[in-house]
């Protein structure tokens, strides 16, 4: 065919009627696909909030431009993050001629002797590594005492070489394994439904998050998943849509109750949406989202509903019989098809164990990756890791048939008790304070209501005394999540605190590390960047040798 004869059939082609009507129902398809995203999207945040996100973003972009293309600011900027990596080396990094790197392999094998040595020179190296047994540590540390550590480490040795990825081979941990599961199945009110254990809360979340994802695909034919989520969920929400690609709409709550604001739930629900999210607790101001409402959207919409235990764990099935009050939360709610669990936390268990449970096991499936067709045989995986240490689930059962029910119950009695107290002497001492919402359970978190005193400084005036809390942002505030360390330490905490209001008060300083940080956040459009960027500079430290 001649260059003619082709260019003529295009041209005929292109001039097709058809064609024309092709191109033009394409066109107007592209156009309604972005429509409805924009409706969607202006539903669920409303008109001033998505022009408030724009200026926001404007800003943000007009900052970030500043400081790349302004040498004077883009080097006060560098500066500043060499400043704040020097510092965290300084802190975290042991250094001075005592210091020994292990760097590199030793030409021969060290004994048991010289090892042990080495690892407590080491924990001489940089102050601070058993603070946390004074008590004055929020979270952190969920130590169930010295006779469970022993038991923990006894079942460690038991099972170190053991790996659950072959059951065959390692019957007893995978009968522990399931068994765990279906204990917190029993303490959440669902022993017929269906889990699995995980390396922690994050990992629970995403892989509830990956499995809604799935059933929402299979089931309803969701290929644009979006998830509506709390201000106060957990970041691992956060990190999962990361992961996976899917859009999130951020809800804001109520600054009272510190709930959900669930018209805006049900405002950003929508036919793309896969799971709803709650807490119970929730990690900023251990407060609860209103979980029998959020049941009844998801399923009136006939989505999922996770509900995030992580840090309620071995604490919110025991507040009523301990005898204190509590909302439903658990599989007794209908619309509840997920719910994380951390036995590393008040369950007392070694780090590096969690629990996701599901409604039923029909569900659970959709978190499994299998490969029927690799070289090297069928593979097959419940969560994301292959190979996982057996001596972690050993560990974990032996801590849960160590304390028991009782021993749960009587810890949950003298953690929320002493949560309690602490939020009932703030209210009633400390007048230049207040409690956010209404904790049930372990955490209590106080933000300032008097002019002259910052919350931040509050909390950085409590770290001279030895106190190590949590800031949170969104009002400015810190909180406290007592332990059984904690808890002994209520009297000792509520002077701290109103000596440190009264320094804060009559002398502030911005010097303090929680000022400084989250008053950077705040201090341009481009805050939260910045501060991003001194995060991965920490993320970088840790990894120097």
């Amino acid at each position: 065919m001649s260059t003619n004869s082709l260019a003529t059939s295009i041209h005929a082609l292109v001039s097709n009627p058809l064609i024309d009507q092709v191109k033009t129902a394409l066109f107007l398809y592209v156009i309604l696909t972005r429509v409805l995203k924009l409706q969607r999207h202006l539903r669920a945040r409303g008109i001033a909030s998505s022009i408030g996100d724009l200026v926001t973003w404007s800003k943000y972009e007009l900052t970030m431009l500043i400081l790349r293309v302004v040498p004077s600011q883009k080097q006060k900027l560098e500066a500043g993050v060499r400043e704040v990596r020097a510092d965290l080396e300084n802190k975290l990094v042991p250094h001075g001629s005592a210091v020994t790197r292990h760097t590199a392999l030793p030409a021969h094998g060290q004994s048991a002797e010289w090892i042990l040595a080495e690892m407590n020179k080491m924990d001489e190296e940089v102050s601070g590594h058993d603070e946390w047994r004074n008590g004055k540590v929020s979270g952190a540390v969920y130590h169930g005492g010295d006779d469970l550590t022993k038991i923990i480490v006894s079942a460690f040795e038991h099972y170190a070489v053991s790996n659950p990825l072959h059951p065959d081979i390692f019957p007893a941990v995978r009968k522990m394994e399931a068994e765990i599961v279906s204990i917190c199945l029993r303490m959440y009110n669902n022993p017929n439904g269906a889990g699995t254990t995980t390396s922690g809360g994050t990992e629970s979340i995403i892989m509830s998050v990956k499995t809604h994802k799935d059933w929402a695909r299979e089931t309803k034919g969701v290929t644009e998943p979006e998830m509506v989520v709390p201000v106060s969920a957990h970041a691992a929400f956060h990190k999962a849509a990361a992961y996976f690609g899917i859009k999130v709409h951020y809800i804001p709550i109520d600054s009272y109750t510190r709930q959900v604001d669930l018209k805006h739930v049900e405002r950003a629900t929508n036919p793309n949406t896969i799971m709803l999210v709650g807490s119970a607790i929730n990690f900023p101001d251990g407060c609860q989202d209103d979980i029998v409402a959020l049941g009844k959207l998801a399923k009136k919409y006939n989505v999922g509903l996770h509900v995030d235990c992580c840090l309620g764990s071995f604490i919110m099935p025991f507040l009523e019989p301990a005898g204190f009050p509590v909302e439903p939360f658990d599989f007794r709610v209908e619309g509840v098809t997920a719910i994380s669990c951390d036995t590393h936390k008040y369950g007392f268990a070694p780090k590096g164990n969690s629990v996701v449970m599901y409604r039923n096991a029909e569900l659970r499936k959709f978190q499994y990756y299998v490969h029927p067709t690799w070289m090297g045989g069928l593979y097959a995986s419940p969560s994301i890791a292959g190979s996982r240490p057996g001596a972690l689930i050993a560990g974990t059962w032996a801590a849960l048939q160590y304390m028991g029910s009782d021993g749960y119950l009587e810890s949950c009695r003298t953690i929320v008790g002493a949560a309690k107290n602490i939020a009932k002497m703030i209210k009633a001492e400390v007048p230049e304070l207040y409690v956010l919402g209404n904790p049930p359970a372990s955490v209590v978190a106080f933000a300032s209501k008097h002019p002259k005193v910052k919350a931040h400084e509050v909390g950085d005036r409590m770290g001279k005394k030895g106190w190590h809390l949590n800031a949170i942002v969104n009002p400015d505030a810190c909180h406290i999540a007592v332990t059984r360390l904690s808890a002994p330490m209520v009297d000792t905490f509520i002077a701290d605190l109103k000596d440190s209001v009264r320094e804060a008060k009559s002398s502030p300083s911005e010097d303090g590390q929680m000022v400084r940080l989250y008053g950077l956040g705040k201090s341009t459009a481009a805050g939260p960047a910045i501060v991003g960027r001194l995060a991965t500079v920490f993320l970088d430290t840790l990894y120097k040798a």
